[in-house]
């Protein structure tokens, strides 16, 4: 392996709709995706500790055996999650599924092959149009939204999950520690965002999330994610606006001057 490979996660960690992890295998190295996954529990111990993880094996030109996804298993439980099921992918996916004696779920695989598909037939931007440093923009319109957006007035409160199907979500009074929003759309929350957000949940790229008071455990935008260990201190507690550009999420302060 080259040293340039060393910098490309063995894994790559993706939020899904109903807050469920899903872990696409780019390398049957199983000590570093092990490795990779107790750092990210160690930085987030709240919210990745014990938790349901999909497996995805779509990132790997070969399938692995019964035996080589037994031992990767285990070792995925060493580091501190649980792996509960596969993303469905091919039949080959469906015959590991049975000898693993694991469910098959087909979403998380849909989410993939949407952006793989979406990134392959875009055009290369020209220099003039490539924005390394990105600042915050207007959104662009929508095209996966139906409908009006879904109103939430009550305190979303711990345990309690709001999720508006097929369009944006507006919290009116804030959302609590150990509390879930999700929304296909963006998320507007005019109150504190102490639980975690999730917007784009299908894979719309273009959603954000915007806040009057940023304390979030998590923000998502089509299921990449940022915990607040990652988060730069000087904005908590502030109103904030994420964002995702080029795979990447980005947040900025709207009361700066």
């Amino acid at each position: 392996m080259s040293a340039a490979l060393d910098y490309e996660p063995a894994g790559e960690l993706k939020i899904g709709q109903v807050g469920i992890a899903n872990l696409r295998i780019r390398s049957l190295d199983v000590e570093r995706l092990a490795s990779e996954m107790k750092d990210r529990v160690q930085r987030a111990p709240n919210l990745f500790s014990r938790a349901a993880v999909v497996l995805d094996f779509g990132g790997l030109s070969q399938m692995p055996d019964a035996a080589t996804a037994r031992t990767l298993i285990d070792g995925l439980r060493g580091a501190g999650v649980l792996p509960v099921a596969l993303a469905y992918g091919t039949t080959e996916t469906e015959r590991l599924a049975e000898a693993l004696q694991l469910p098959l779920l087909a979403k998380f695989r849909a989410q993939y092959e949407r952006a793989d598909a979406a990134a392959t037939s875009a055009p290369e931007p020209s220099p003039a149009a490539r924005t390394p440093d990105p600042t915050p923009a207007p959104a662009p319109p929508r095209d996966d939204a139906h409908g009006p957006g879904l109103l939430h007035l009550p305190l979303v409160r711990s345990g309690q999950q709001v999720y508006a199907d097929n369009r944006d979500l507006t919290i009116l009074t804030g959302v609590g520690a150990g509390a879930e929003v999700i929304s296909d759309g963006s998320v507007h929350i005019y109150g504190p965002l102490r639980g975690r957000a999730l917007a784009g949940a299908k894979g719309n790229e273009h959603a954000r999330i915007f806040c009057r008071e940023f304390h979030a455990e998590l923000v998502a935008i089509a299921g990449h994610y940022r915990v607040l260990e990652d988060i730069p201190a000087e904005l908590r507690g502030r109103p904030v606006q994420v964002w995702l550009h080029e795979g990447q999420i980005h947040l900025a302060a709207m009361d700066a001057a």
